[in-house]
């Protein structure tokens, strides 16, 4: 089983908590292969529109992690009530099919709660899109809950144990036919690029 961890944005507090949440997973079932990356640490070309398999280099690597996993956890932090540009971009390049019935959870930061039903109210959403299995508990880290350059608040180091445990018994269950259990897909939609050729 893989288990990839990704974060979606310039802070190091919300890849410090996906972290965790895959340490976790890993101490949880010691099979499962897991991997954390930072999108900002990749050089991700803009979305253009082109088939999603026509974009090379980082952006192309990228892509097929999220293709290859078995399981995602998604970490963002939250900025203006929703996810990063960074994040969303990522998805504007993936396959529709990438994530379509894989088990998703989700974490997010903030300077406060603020934000924190942006988990809800936006990231779901986006996520009903590919079909996804979300994880129902989520996990929100504050500014309070880190010390220097460490998350130790007892509480949300839980969550994250909850969560880690949570994705690998999902990913268990999921029958490798996975459209059984995604239900009816919406119309299939070509992609055309608006990349100017020249």
């Amino acid at each position: 089983m893989k288990l990839l961890g990704v974060s979606g944005g310039l802070s190091r507090k919300t890849l410090i908590a996906i972290k965790k949440a895959l340490d976790s997973a890993k101490r949880y079932d010691n099979t499962v292969e897991t991997e954390a990356i930072s999108l900002n640490e990749y050089d991700i070309q803009f979305c253009d529109a082109r088939d999603p398999n026509k974009y090379e280099g980082d952006a192309r690597l990228v892509i097929d992690k999220f293709v290859e996993t078995d399981a995602l956890l998604l970490g963002t932090p939250m900025y203006r009530g929703t996810y990063t540009g960074l994040l969303k971009n990522m998805f504007d390049l993936i396959p529709n099919d990438a994530l379509l019935g894989k088990p998703v959870g989700m974490i997010a930061t903030g300077g406060s709660d603020h934000h924190y039903l942006a988990l809800e109210h936006e990231m779901k959403p986006l996520l009903g899109f590919f079909y996804v299995h979300v994880i129902p508990g989520s996990v929100y880290a504050n500014n309070s809950h880190y010390s220097e350059s460490d998350l130790v608040d007892e509480g949300i180091l839980e969550q994250l144990d909850q969560l880690g445990r949570a994705i690998v018994n999902f990913a268990r269950i999921i029958p490798d036919d996975k459209l059984s259990i995604v239900g009816p897909l919406g119309p299939s939609i070509q992609r055309k690029s608006l990349k100017k050729p020249g």
